[in-house]
Parts: structure tokens; sequence; C-alpha cells
């Protein structure tokens, strides 16, 4: 699949610094490749944290990652840092 605007939303925004949340059936291997956020370049700022629901539907992971490059309209981001583990109950 690939990035669709209507599920990047703002969360908070401070002092340069921009909270994002996205939702997406794209697994978030997908999501942190150079290139997937493209779109949004001109919104998405180096040091923004994105929180993640990826891989909903299939293999659903939740975590952050962080834009780490924005430059010549290219936009990569960190690896995912999830949250929760498997609940075992």
């Amino acid at each position: 699949m690939a990035y669709k605007a209507e599920n990047l939303s703002v969360l908070s925004y401070a002092n340069g610094f921009t909270l994002w949340h996205y939702r997406t059936e794209d697994v978030h291997t997908t999501v942190d490749g150079a290139g997937y956020f493209n779109v949004a370049a001109k919104m998405l700022r180096v040091g923004d944290f994105i929180m993640l629901n990826a891989g909903l539907g299939t293999s659903p992971s939740h975590g952050v990652m962080v834009v780490v490059a924005n430059a010549a309209g290219v936009v990569d981001l960190s690896n995912i840092v999830a949250f929760g583990s498997m609940n075992s109950d």
C-alpha cells in the first residue's frame, strides 16, 4: 500500500516540534522505509515523532518512530521503538 494523508494527524505542537499519529494497514518495516512519507515532506521536520499503529488487520505493531532525515523532499524515519508486548491472558 502507500501513504494516506488522511491517516496522519497532529497530536501536539510546541517549539518547532510536532507529535504525529499515523494509522495504516502497511507493516512498520514498509512505513520506516525512505520515501514512504515523501508526500508529507513539507510538514515533517527532523526530530518530529510519529506515534504509529501499523499492520492493522494483519500483523499489528505499535510504537514511535522519529523523522531522522528530510532533504530534497525525501523523508526517512528511524526504526520503530515498539510499545507493549504479547498479552498472554
